[in-house]
């Protein structure tokens, strides 16, 4: 499955309009917002249609999943939307995660609780509100916002030290970057130490650079404490790989392309995460030449002058 697709569920009463645009969306927010109702509502409709006195529109067809037998229901279920409510206990489960992991759908999860088992985007994580009348006197029309949004979160820096979320290409290419700079580069080792690195750095201007892509988990308690520690800016880009492909160095027809539109090229069933299918694909377009691409160990061609200066030019407002 791949692309977007706009879901709109309405009753009588209330009205829901929105478009998912990766195999994982997250609705978080407090009690009453209208999340389970949503939830509600696409179970009633796909139980009865039309019968229930919802209207559920969508290209692809939508339903909840719940209860101890879900894991068999999944096994059932492809190319499909699937919606689920966070009372159910299996949401944060490494089974889930991998069920997840091995399938062809997307799902529009409810979790007041970041989920550290599922790679999701720091894009798509929502909240729900109110946004006026819709269509009648009592029918309330609901949309969804980002919660999170990069521009937000971004401004002007010069770093006295980057904290980079791995220890891989990423990492080796700031750190070859920081020489002979008035920086240091250290590495987190993985998304899950970035809020303990954050802690202890507070008192030094530090840059901390993630996987956009799926950082989702970590964002409830990372942007808390960057209202504490105002020394600390959050730069979040797709991935490494995304940064090197928007620096314009790989020269691939199909590149532009994607990068305007990466949901119709990215299939969940093999890509768990956008990030993946970045470095999957920055590794094709580039066997073979000057600029052949391994996760793992930095090929040192993306730290000559040029490039290493077009790949930097990408980080707007950042000084390196």
């Amino acid at each position: 499955m791949r692309g977007s697709y706009r879901i709109i569920v309405s009753n009588s009463n209330v009205k829901y309009d929105f478009t998912i645009r990766r195999n994982i969306t997250i609705l978080k927010g407090d009690s009453a917002t209208g999340k389970t109702t949503l939830v509600e509502m696409v179970s009633d409709f796909y139980e009865s249609g039309p019968d229930s006195g919802i209207d559920l529109r969508c290209e692809k067809s939508c339903r909840t999943l719940g209860g101890k037998d879900w894991y068999a229901i999944l096994k059932l279920l492809h190319d499909t939307i699937i919606f689920i409510d966070e009372d159910n206990a299996f949401l944060p489960t490494n089974e889930f995660a991998e069920a997840v992991r091995n399938s062809d759908n997307y799902y529009v999860l409810v979790t007041r609780e970041g989920l550290p088992n599922l790679p999701y985007s720091v894009e798509e994580i929502y909240g729900i509100r109110h946004s006026g009348k819709y269509a009648g006197f009592r029918q309330v029309y609901n949309e969804f916002y980002h919660i999170y949004s990069r521009p937000d979160m971004m401004k002007p820096v010069c770093p006295e030290q980057i904290i980079v979320e791995d220890s891989n290409s990423g990492f080796e290419f700031f750190k070859g970057l920081s020489v002979g700079k008035n920086y240091t580069v250290v590495s987190a080792g993985g998304k899950s130490n970035i809020f303990t690195v954050m802690k202890e750095n507070a008192d030094v201007n530090t840059l901390i650079i993630a996987d956009g892509a799926a950082f989702g988990s970590e964002m409830d308690r990372v942007m808390k404490l960057l209202d504490k520690i105002p020394g600390v800016v959050l730069y979040l880009p797709e991935s490494f790989e995304w940064l090197i492909l928007k620096s314009g160095i790989v020269n691939a027809d199909k590149v532009p392309d994607i990068l305007d539109d990466p949901g119709n090229y990215i299939e969940s069933g093999i890509y768990f995460s956008w990030e993946r299918f970045f470095a999957s694909f920055l590794v094709e377009v580039t066997a073979g030449s000057y600029l052949h691409y391994s996760k793992k160990k930095l090929n040192l061609s993306y730290l000559h002058s040029g490039n290493a200066a077009k790949i930097a030019a990408v980080m707007e407002q950042i000084e390196l």
